[in-house]
């Protein structure tokens, strides 16, 4: 592990120096299960997701991600909220030191199949009931549960 720290309302996070847009992609299957993938920097378990890249919507990014990501298709079915706190900071080795800014598209699954690779170690469909046995940051907790609970969608 090593390489990302992530601080999560805490008081000696360092200050942030770039804010660069992400999204995430919360695919669910017919039978409830959510699509997630172990993050090889972290060790913890999450939803796909990415910087965007120049050119692409944010639509067009979850999916691209979910693909790089995971190995499954994905189509975009609607939005799950913009999460952007100021008090989640994500600190890299090379001193970038980001406020989260993340959009997060909710999908069902087209194809594909759960595959590892170089940023995931671990991809597999967890079914609610489930969750509490994984490594999940607060952030990707607080994402999860929005949709669980059927929230409309959501903005910081």
């Amino acid at each position: 592990m090593g390489g990302r720290t992530e601080y999560w309302f805490e008081a000696d996070a360092p200050k942030p120096n770039t804010l660069i847009p992400a999204c995430n992609m919360l695919v669910a299957r017919g039978d409830g299960a959510i699509l997630l993938q172990r993050r090889r920097d972290t060790g913890q378990w999450a939803l796909p997701g990415g910087a965007m890249d120049i050119g692409e919507s944010p639509s067009q990014c979850a999916v691209r991600e979910c693909k790089e990501e995971t190995g499954i298709d994905a189509v975009p079915t609607g939005l799950l909220g913009v999460y952007s706190p100021p008090e989640h900071v994500v600190a890299y080795a090379d001193g970038e030191i980001r406020q989260a800014y993340e959009v997060t598209v909710l999908g069902r699954p087209v194809g594909g199949k759960p595959t590892i690779n170089e940023e995931a170690d671990g991809v597999r469909w967890v079914l609610p009931n489930e969750l509490d046995e994984y490594d999940i940051h607060p952030s990707m907790r607080r994402q999860i549960s929005h949709y669980l609970e059927g929230a409309p969608a959501y903005v910081d």
